[in-house]
């Protein structure tokens, strides 16, 4: 069997500025995508400090409770 005969749903327009919509809509996601990363990284190192500052905390107490 051929193997263009696997991939009847690529499509390769004449017309190149049919890519132009697909190139913008790929950049707005990237873009999206980039600034839900940045906001993951940043939620997670506010969480990190509180846990810190938690455990911190609880060895304090344990340490009182040791004496």
């Amino acid at each position: 069997m051929p193997l263009y005969m696997y991939f009847p749903f690529l499509y390769f327009p004449e017309d190149k500025t049919e890519y132009i919509p697909a190139a913008i809509s790929m950049f707005i996601f990237m873009v999206i995508t980039v600034l839900a990363f940045r906001l993951v990284i940043r939620i997670s190192k506010r969480q990190a400090e509180k846990a810190k500052k938690f455990e911190e905390q609880l060895n304090l107490t344990d340490d009182h409770k040791k004496e």
